[in-house]
């Protein structure tokens, strides 16, 4: 075998229990969640049994991490990142990194209108912050109608009414850290939404 390989193999147990760890996530919470023996997953941690695709896929969705990052693979192969932007609201969102679960950045532009577009408010659960790369952004949340410019920043509780749009009819570059209750209400969308979009 490959001792590149051989190494990346030999560190999945010892990044399984750090992970493990980490997380606070005691074996038998685990072996629930999973329904991977509890023997079988110190087993794995320990280095005494090699980690199969079954168990890895297994242990991937119950940490919701990629199968790459879960056993450290070195990356192969094409080093760019393809981002597919995702539209909607006709918005346009860019994925900046692919790691599921957790906290999600996006690069959001927000196109020139000729009209000032009226604030749609809408309330999910979730956070969200935001920095304005390029443009003015009219921010309302609450009772607050806010202008932010270039180099600027907010953040908000989206459980309040709140809308994102241009204040001057210009174009706006902003990028957005959303927890993942605010992806699934910005970015995540059925087939239909997706087919107007």
């Amino acid at each position: 075998m490959n001792p590149a390989m051989e190494d990346v193999l030999d560190a999945v147990g010892p990044r399984l229990r750090a992970l493990r760890h980490t997380r606070d996530i005691t074996l038998a919470e685990l072996s629930a969640t999973t329904g991977v023996s509890e023997s079988t997953l110190s087993r794995l941690e320990s280095g005494q049994r090699r980690a199969t695709l079954e168990l890895l896929l297994h242990l991937s969705h119950a940490y919701d991490v990629p199968l790459d990052d879960l056993v450290g693979a070195p990356r192969a192969g094409d080093p760019r990142v393809h981002l597919k932007p995702i539209r909607r609201f006709g918005m346009t969102f860019i994925p900046l990194f692919r790691r599921p679960g957790g906290t999600q950045a996006f690069k959001m532009i927000i196109p020139a209108r000729p009209e000032p577009a009226e604030p749609a408010l809408q309330t999910h659960e979730g956070f969200e912050w935001l920095y304005v790369l390029n443009g003015t952004l009219r921010l309302v949340t609450g009772e607050r109608d806010l202008t932010v410019t270039a180099d600027n920043a907010a953040e908000f509780d989206t459980s309040l009414p709140h809308w994102l749009g241009s204040a001057d009819g210009g174009a706006v570059e902003l990028l957005v850290l959303f927890d993942m209750q605010g992806a699934r209400a910005h970015v995540h969308a059925d087939r239909t939404a997706r087919a107007k979009a």
